[in-house]
């Protein structure tokens, strides 16, 4: 017997992405409630620093914003702030970063927005040669260059990873 691949329907995330002429690869797993990186890490056999989570958050104004992070490291909202030219960021309330992205938290993709955000990236994580990302709906991750991140969501590198 033949094992089937898991068909993945498609998302707005990798609809941009196809429009865009970029190349990736699905990743479905079973996704788990609050179990973040570390379980789609495990479930896909890869290092949980190439897996980049996509988080939603808002400056003094509340003004909204996406930062893309390693998995296994979280984001010092203070350096980023004095990176970026802020006073304050802080992530956004779960409901409120859905209304912006147009994703379920768990689901979150930087790709395919409902609204228009800036896009920052650990600047370690363009040293990679492929990263898994999420492509738009929980539990499931599409595989991409990084390079992607810079040329289809003008994403700009940032240096402001902390230790998990």
């Amino acid at each position: 017997m033949v094992a089937k691949k898991e068909h993945v329907s498609e998302t707005q995330a990798t609809q941009f992405l196809r429009k865009q002429g970029v190349i990736f690869s699905d990743h479905p797993y079973d996704y788990e409630e609050h179990g973040g990186t570390s379980v789609s890490a495990r479930e896909l056999g890869v290092d949980e620093h190439h897996v980049v989570k996509t988080l939603v958050m808002q400056d003094e104004a509340a003004k909204p914003l996406i930062v893309l992070m390693h998995g296994d490291r979280k984001v010092s909202t203070k350096n980023l702030a004095r990176q970026i030219g802020c006073k304050s960021v802080e992530p956004c309330k779960p409901d409120v970063a859905q209304r912006h992205s147009g994703y379920m938290i768990g689901g979150t993709s930087p790709f395919g927005t409902k609204k228009a955000m800036p896009v920052y990236v650990e600047k370690s994580i363009l040293d990679l040669d492929k990263i898994y990302i999420n492509g738009g709906r929980r539990g499931y991750l599409i595989g991409i260059n990084p390079a992607v991140l810079g040329t289809a969501l003008h994403a700009k590198p940032v240096e402001c990873a902390l230790e998990e």
